[in-house]
């Protein structure tokens, strides 16, 4: 693989997510710069692009990876155009840093796997920021160090203040325990086996037709059982915890963040509002990393597979919510490059 000097990136989507991670490129990270931009919405892309020195702005994500300042691609479109997104990055042997999910089901994450197989060698990482997360980290640390024996259960909690209009109970799969599955699977290293979702009376907060709150079942190949209670619209902001139940002792993460007060007769702290500012830092983590391995030839953090087995898992979750029954997570053997 070629080693770079600083890393011209063309970030492909320029909605919430990319023009966050452009910011991030321009004032945050070290080691690249924004060289190009492609959004279907010209206006917008043109209007982000004028204001970054040497930036050239595109429709078409294909032409913005054909820049010859272009040395790498972060994809943040929606989940649908990630396919052929990573496949035109792929015939040009480009490095990508491709926002979650890898693709937004089964048959076309596995097609993706098929072709990086075909390279030969790792192009991607995914976006699963819950692993640069510093409090996720220490967590997984002392998983694999066995300071309290082997885990034998997560238990995992996912609050949101609320869901944007048409949220879906399939999104809540595809788009908030996807974080779930993949931080299971890399917390304890094992693959998730089925899915269960068990569903109380909704809240009355819940948009009609959604149901909320769930609990969501795991098992593993290594017969430990995760659950996480999803609350997406808890009405009060945004918490997301983590506790690992082992032979010799529990770890929890996610309770304490920020300053906690007592005065006037009351005491506590303040809970974040949404998930961009609860996981800023791991998102500053997770570019400058991939940046750093890009400049370096190599690739790390979550694969392919990674993608592939969370939208396994998700499609697994749906089937789980449809018919209230335990669902088998349908997996093909793992390639040797995943290993």
């Amino acid at each position: 693989m070629t080693s770079y000097g600083t890393l011209g990136v063309a970030v492909i989507g320029t909605g919430r997510m990319g023009a966050d991670h452009v910011r991030r490129i321009n004032e945050v990270i070290s080691g690249a710069r924004v060289a190009a931009l492609a959004d279907l919405d010209a206006d917008r892309v043109k209007h982000l692009a004028d204001g970054i020195e040497g930036c050239t702005a595109y429709i078409d994500p294909a032409a913005a990876m054909a820049d010859p300042a272009v040395d790498a691609v972060l994809i943040a479109s929606p989940g649908p155009a990630h396919e052929a997104a990573l496949l035109e990055a792929f015939a040009r042997d480009l490095p990508v840093l491709c926002e979650k999910p890898l693709t937004p089901d089964p048959a076309s994450a596995l097609r993706v796997v098929r072709a990086e197989q075909a390279l030969g060698h790792r192009r991607v990482q995914v976006g699963f920021m819950r692993r640069y997360d510093a409090d996720y980290r220490t967590l997984k640390s002392l998983l694999d160090q066995g300071t309290y024996g082997r885990p034998l259960m997560l238990h995992n909690k996912h609050r949101n203040a609320d869901t944007p209009p048409g949220f879906t109970d399939a999104m809540t799969i595809h788009d908030s325990v996807v974080h779930e599955i993949d931080v299971t699977r890399w917390l304890l290293d094992e693959e998730i086996t089925a899915v269960r979702v068990v569903r109380p009376t909704p809240s009355g907060k819940a948009p009609e037709g959604l149901s909320d709150p769930q609990l969501i079942l795991f098992e593993t190949t290594g017969g430990q059982v995760v659950d996480t209670e999803l609350f997406v619209n808890c009405g009060f902001g945004y918490q997301v915890s983590c506790e690992a139940v082992c032979e010799g002792g529990t770890a929890r993460i996610g309770d304490d963040h920020g300053v906690f007060t007592n005065t006037a007769g009351r005491w506590g702290g303040a809970i974040t509002p949404g998930f961009v500012e609860r996981f800023e830092e791991a998102y500053d983590r997770q570019v400058q990393r991939w940046v750093d391995a890009t400049r370096r030839g190599e690739v790390e953090g979550p694969s392919c597979w990674d993608g592939y087995a969370a939208a396994a898992v998700c499609a697994a979750g749906v089937r789980a919510q449809e018919t209230g029954e335990r669902a088998a997570v349908e997996l093909v053997e793992r390639p040797a490059l995943y290993r």
